[in-house]
């Protein structure tokens, strides 16, 4: 089995090179695709120096999932994987790659973060949404048969965030199955305080109500799903502000952004399921537009364009 790799990046030069040389120690035959898209850090003189890179696209954008989509057309390989610039393949991740999807559509695996005092690694996440049963897989550290990537049209570029977890609603509307596999384990190769990171709440209701109506619509469970985030999420900022951890402004404005993300998110989801009525529902995939590259560097051939 061909495997190419997918690895999107954006100022992150030091950390891409600690991922390119796992790449070249632990998966060497495997063709290796990075997205650049666009960095400000000297990623581009880096990865054209090296030896071990195959093709190196140049972006515009500076959007995830136009990356990914702009690494599935570059890609050869009967399988694609998809690897975060900051993380580091372990010795067993591509053999537990190849021979997962032999059978499997989709492989995912556990991702290892360092923090102060030890590790943490990740497990299977599962639900079960209007009848689907669904399997999340961490977007930097997964691995679709090329075939599968076609059915999805790739990652829906309308979201900012929260595209593998789309990818994982329509692959189980699309009858895939992701399966995991403890021996494709990937590691965060630097440390982490574990701190509270910067939310962007808007973004992150407006994408949560875009995915779950683009795929089931306008369902009582939706509804409930969206709104028991929310108020779970109202109650922890509201904790921060009694705890005097924030200020009540900060909560006010947290319950703005939330109600203006779920009412775009909603809007915009049922435009995009009246624009993709086919299972596949991405009304912005692969196949929409050919314009994500502004630069391609291609080594597989003796020549390279710019």
């Amino acid at each position: 089995m061909d495997l190419s790799v997918v690895v999107p990046t954006l100022n992150g030069r030091d950390r891409l090179a600690t991922s390119l040389d796992s790449l070249a120690t632990h998966a060497p035959d495997a063709e290796v695709v990075v997205v650049n898209g666009p960095s400000a850090d000297g990623t581009t003189g880096m990865v054209r120096d090296r030896d071990d890179v195959d093709v190196l696209v140049e972006l515009s954008a500076r959007t995830l999932n136009v990356a990914r989509n702009a690494g599935i057309q570059a890609a050869t390989g009967d399988a694609v994987a998809f690897l975060g610039y900051d993380f580091a393949v372990g010795p067993e991740w591509a053999e537990g790659v190849r021979t997962r999807l032999v059978e499997d559509a989709v492989v995912t695996g556990p991702t290892r973060r360092r923090v102060y005092g030890g590790q943490t690694a990740d497990a299977p996440e599962r639900r079960r949404v209007c009848k689907r049963d669904i399997t999340y897989f961490d977007g930097g550290n997964v691995a679709f048969r090329t075939g599968v990537l076609d059915d999805l049209d790739g990652f829906d570029e309308y979201l900012q965030t929260g595209g593998a977890r789309d990818a994982a609603h329509r692959l189980a509307g699309l009858g895939y199955s992701v399966v995991w596999e403890p021996t494709m384990q990937v590691s965060l190769e630097h440390e982490t305080d574990g701190g509270v990171e910067t939310r962007d709440w808007e973004w992150k209701y407006r994408a949560l109500a875009y995915r779950l109506v683009k795929n089931y619509g306008l369902r009582p469970e939706v509804a409930r799903r969206t709104l028991r985030h929310a108020g779970s999420d109202a109650v922890s900022t509201a904790k921060e502000v009694l705890r005097g951890e924030s200020v009540p402004t900060s909560w006010f404005g947290t319950s703005r952004a939330v109600t203006v993300g779920i009412a775009t998110g909603f809007s915009d989801g049922l435009v995009a399921r009246a624009r993709d009525r086919t299972p596949t529902r991405n009304p912005r995939g692969v196949s929409t537009r050919t314009d994500r590259a502004v630069a391609q560097y291609d080594w597989r051939s003796s020549s390279s364009s710019a």
